[in-house]
């Protein structure tokens, strides 16, 4: 089962070894090492949220996540994305973004840097949302009882997450925004910069969350209807239901990938800080991204989140601190060793928590 889940990992770990080696020799394989293993120290908790949703999708749209999702998350957002970056806060030609990141290196981290306020808002409010969504959702399993319970009560507030996540934007935008980090130790106000991206971020969250909900929803009634009417009536109603599938999963795919792409946001800025290569980029995170979608794909097929009952827990509130982490970035460095610790501390907790309930329930 393991070699199995992890076999196109395990290739993409060789491959991106060799060629990390034949394009800068020794020194650059091991900066594809570093990257690759920093890249899962970062998402682990990504993975145990992927899980959750991707459980509910079937066999086929488990491999369109590991086969194309992945082409998305290597080559879109680990190469793509910044360049895209570059291209947008720059104002050059995709060309020239490329001819830049391939001939001047340190100009092209600078470019980087310097969009990141802009970055750290959108991913940071998309996270942000999930991490709320989450708190304030009524639940029969809690991990932090008392505080869950209290969470879920102010949840029964219509769109008290979408107020209190405009609430921290705002708070963001005046405080550290005045102040964004720029290349060579600089500050400027990017006030305006971070409220527009931070509300393109929260935009992302409703549309897609809200398309996948709609269409899950849609399917759930189907299925219910299925139980009670014949199908010659509903095929005679002309009711597609498995374009009605399709559909849903089409988006809660659409949905996974725009999750990771914010996930991914912190990854590729930290790189920066071993490597300005943009190729050598590309291919530690893609090995990192594999290793995160093969370990996605392993938890819904063992079934751990339904052993560890408290495993998502913890990773929701490690997300809702990477959150935190990405807006307070906008001014202040903050060490990538910091932002993994800090998750897999909380997953950690909630991992123990669950062995201790389950031996609890068996003793």
């Amino acid at each position: 089962m393991l070699l199995r889940t992890f076999r196109w990992a395990f290739a993409v770990t060789a491959l991106g070894l060799v060629a990390g080696a034949l394009y800068g020799g020794w020194a650059a394989l091991g900066v594809v090492a570093i990257l690759g293993v920093l890249e899962v120290s970062l998402s682990f908790d990504n993975a145990v949220i992927n899980a959750g949703v991707l459980k509910k999708m079937n066999a086929f749209w488990q491999r369109i996540f590991l086969t194309i999702g992945i082409l998305i998350a290597v080559f879109g957002m680990r190469l793509l994305f910044p360049l895209v970056i570059v291209t947008v806060s720059a104002g050059l030609a995709p060309t020239e973004a490329v001819k830049l990141a391939l001939t001047d290196k340190a100009r092209y981290q600078e470019l980087v840097t310097d969009a990141h306020p802009s970055i750290a808002a959108f991913g940071g409010m998309f996270l942000l949302m999930i991490f709320l969504r989450f708190v304030f959702e009524e639940r029969e399993i809690t991990w932090l009882g008392p505080l869950e319970r209290l969470l879920a009560r102010f949840g029964r507030v219509d769109m008290l997450s979408v107020c209190v996540a405009l609430c921290v934007l705002l708070v963001a935008s005046v405080t550290f925004a005045a102040h964004a980090h720029q290349h060579g130790g600089t500050h400027a106000d990017k006030a305006q910069t971070v409220l527009v991206s931070g509300i393109a971020g929260l935009i992302a969250y409703l549309v897609v969350s809200g398309l996948s909900g709609f269409f899950e929803d849609r399917l759930a009634r189907e299925a219910g209807a299925e139980d009670t009417e014949d199908t010659e009536r509903r095929e005679g109603e002309g009711r597609p239901v498995l374009a009605l599938a399709g559909r849903a999963a089409f988006f809660t795919f659409l949905y996974l990938e725009v999750l990771d792409a914010s996930f991914s946001f912190d990854g590729v800025i930290g790189a920066f800080a071993i490597t300005n290569d943009i190729v050598l980029m590309a291919l530690g995170l893609g090995i990192g991204a594999m290793y995160v979608r093969s370990l996605t794909v392993y938890l819904v097929r063992q079934g751990t989140l339904d052993d560890y009952v408290y495993l998502e827990h913890g990773a929701h509130y490690a997300i809702g601190a990477l959150a935190l982490i990405l807006l307070v970035s906008i001014r202040y460095e903050i060490n990538d060793i910091v932002t993994g610790l800090i998750g897999v501390t909380l997953i950690g907790a909630s991992f123990v928590s669950s062995v201790r309930r389950n031996r609890a329930m068996s003793g």
